[in-house]
């Protein structure tokens, strides 16, 4: 084999892939298809682009478990979390960023890197030698996914993922409207008031209800079958599953007050996070949404504050594929049955930014270890890159395996502490300072093996 790591595939995991290899003195050449081979969702052919939302969701790293895996990406040299730093905007106590420069510096960045190469080309067929780190996502294109399809022997599982629309700021009725973060939560003003509300009284929220629920929605091609991920559901999905579902779920009205009516509790809430550093465009959070565009256009302006609004980007659903792992994938992310290969990012069965980033950054270094001739320890189950990594190379149930975000199920328990609500604040800080010194020590004796 050559010593250069080819790597598929330019979002979060190939980014956050080829930065770390790279930073262990690998050759790194990244394929990416895009801008020459578009896909549903991508606009440009920016590397790291955000294509869903413009949040890596919450950065408390002591109390949630994607917080956690942020610190422990910032403690690796992680790219993604040191350029969504220089690109942060309000979000309360998530980290969200402008996602336009975000991407032109990750790809920025990576062009930089004296070890890094990117060529746009297509690969079409998993190679049989060399060797690669496949992290073309969830749309991968349909004659690579045949090649993955071919070499593991089965079907990759499919599930179907949705967009939220963006709206113009400066079409949204503030006389309705306010700015609050719930809770007040953050540090500074800016913070404290990073989210547009627009509250609905119960006869506004019942027909909203109503509408969303007769609106046309896309029709999926004859033959094409899919689930829904349980943590990215078409809001019209989640309102199907019942009438209250939206008010306790991204629509729930607590932790707010409408300073246009303090005295009146509204019966809903919908909130709008800022997609962009000036403020101009805000996505409807949650509000992922399979309506075609003329209902969306609809049925979202019945919305209070939004009569008006005008659309940056309507949102859409969209097929993606993921693979088996936990039948198909060794402890370290190798294919079974091509060991040439490993696979990172969401096909392999995570969910989200941070967690694509996350496999990515495993998946670099282990390739970069390998490569060096080095002998890699095993990642501690109790961290979040650990636990996460266990779950999806076999600690999930094959049978029922799905998309699957960071959480504190997936880690190890503590001994000597209470389960339940109660203990939950004390149970998840053990949780993230057992993690924090394992996920040092990792690193430590990772340096140590490279030497």
């Amino acid at each position: 084999m050559t010593k250069t790591l080819n790597i598929i595939g330019g979002g979060m995991a190939g980014s956050e892939a080829a930065w770390q290899a790279a930073n262990q003195g690998i050759s790194v050449v990244i394929h990416e298809m895009r801008p020459k081979v578009g896909t549903f969702a991508h606009q440009t052919g920016n590397l790291g682009e955000m294509v869903c939302s413009n949040s890596f969701r919450s950065d408390d790293n002591e109390q949630n478990a994607v917080g956690l895996l942020h610190w422990e990406m910032r403690q690796a040299n992680g790219l993604i979390m040191n350029i969504a730093e220089k690109h942060r905007i309000p979000a309360g106590g998530a980290l969200a960023v402008d996602r336009e420069p975000f991407a032109e510096s990750v790809t920025a960045a990576l062009k930089a890197h004296p070890n890094i190469s990117v060529s746009y080309d297509e690969i079409t067929e998993l190679p049989d030698d060399g060797h690669w780190i496949v992290a073309t996502g969830p749309l991968t294109s349909d004659a690579l996914s045949a090649s993955i399809a071919k070499a593991t022997g089965a079907e990759a599982l499919a599930f179907f993922d949705a967009i939220a629309p963006i709206i113009y700021f400066d079409t949204i009725d503030m006389s309705q409207a306010w700015m609050q973060s719930r809770y007040d939560k953050g540090e500074t003003e800016e913070e404290r008031t990073a989210y547009l509300n627009c509250p609905m009284d119960k006869a506004q929220y019942e027909a909203f209800i109503d509408a969303l629920m007769a609106a046309d929605k896309t029709q999926f091609k004859d033959g094409e079958t899919a689930k829904y991920f349980d943590g990215c559901l078409p809001v019209e999905v989640m309102a199907e599953r019942g009438r209250e579902t939206l008010r306790f779920g991204p629509m729930k009205p607590v932790g707010l007050t409408n300073p246009h009516a303090p005295d009146d509790k509204p019966y809903a809430v919908v909130q709008l996070r800022r997609d962009n550093a000036l403020g101009t465009l805000y996505n409807i959070v949650g509000f992922q949404t399979k309506m075609t565009y003329g209902a969306q256009k609809e049925v979202l302006r019945m919305i209070p504050g939004l009569e008006n609004a005008e659309f940056a980007r309507l949102g859409g659903i969209h097929r993606n594929t993921f693979l088996n792992s936990p039948t198909l994938l060794t402890h370290d992310m190798k294919l079974k049955t091509h060991p040439n290969l490993r696979f990172a990012g969401q096909i392999t069965g995570v969910e989200g930014y941070v967690e694509s980033a996350a496999m990515g950054l495993l998946a670099g270094r282990m390739a970069a270890a390998e490569i060096n001739g080095d002998d890699l320890p095993a990642v501690p189950q109790v961290t979040a890159m650990g636990a996460l990594v266990s779950h999806i190379t076999g600690g999930a149930d094959a049978k029922t395996f799905q998309p699957m975000n960071v959480n504190f199920g997936l880690f190890p328990p503590v001994d000597g502490l209470k389960g339940g609500r109660k203990g939950r604040k004390d149970r998840y800080k053990a949780y993230t300072d057992r993690a924090k010194a394992e996920w040092l020590g990792w690193l430590g004796q990772e340096k140590l093996a490279a030497e």
